[in-house]
């Protein structure tokens, strides 16, 4: 990728975006969901700001990031594009005021401290109001995923309850992973079918949280079928992923 020249990166990033395109549109039409309540949201972790310049060119409007100290050169050097910014990383309280810059959503909401956090930020910078996603760690239950990142699905509830009564957030729906521990691993039908009945039951309390973020670029067609109304895919649409830092 270091090599290309940016019309050839551009043409790359063309094509790997017409394929999963048709993967979503082919997985919306097996289960009968109109295509329009699918967004995709491209992760740009790793990458350099010069492909999220492109991939706005060729009409991407929702990207994502997962590490802060990545994501806010980042976004500061495309904030004259016109582009929806995904927080999906665990977000640590100490840099809730750095992501509250460029984050227009966090998909990471998974304890009472980081709620507690976000709001007092957003009401003290007088930005408008953020959108939060809880995130639904199905393997937490299990004594191999219960330091992994996410809510335990018995405290959900709860967590949904104290982001929408907390001033300056919105609560916009739940986010999962399929997991790699416990009775989901290997199995992201399960696992995201598992997610859609934690989704039912904060809709039926909170009727406007409607977002249910699910799958990747390995698993999106699973997700589609479960209900995912945004799909996270980086690798399919950037080519492998790049060592981290």
């Amino acid at each position: 990728m270091t090599n290309l020249t940016s019309a050839e990166r551009l043409a790359e990033l063309r094509a790997n975006l017409t394929s999963v395109e048709a993967r979503i549109d082919a997985a919306c039409a097996a289960v009968g969901r109109p295509r329009d309540e699918v967004t995709l949201v491209v992760v740009t972790k790793t990458y350099p700001a010069s492909d999220t310049r492109l991939l706005a060119e060729l009409g991407v409007r929702d990207v994502a990031e997962n590490r802060d100290q990545d994501a806010a050169p980042k976004a500061a050097e495309c904030r004259d594009l016109s582009l929806e910014w995904h927080f999906v990383g665990q977000l640590q309280t100490n840099k809730v005021r750095s992501v509250l810059r460029y984050a227009d959503r966090v998909h990471s909401v998974d304890r009472l401290r980081l709620v507690s956090a976000l709001s007092a930020e957003v009401v003290k910078s007088g930005r408008s109001e953020l959108g939060c996603l809880i995130q639904v760690g199905l393997e937490s239950e299990t004594p191999e995923g219960e330091h992994r990142g996410g809510a335990a699905p018995s405290e959900v509830g709860a967590l949904a309850d104290a982001v929408a009564a907390a001033p300056g957030l919105r609560l916009d729906g739940v986010m999962a992973v399929a997991p790699l521990v416990g009775p989901f691993a290997g199995d992201p039908r399960r696992a995201f079918g598992r997610l859609a009945e934690i989704a039912s039951r904060v809709r039926e309390a909170h009727p406007a949280a409607t977002m249910v973020s699910a799958g990747m670029s390995g698993d999106l067609e699973e997700a589609i079928a479960a209900g995912a109304t945004h799909v996270r895919v980086g690798t399919a649409v950037l080519g492998a992923r790049q060592a981290l830092r």
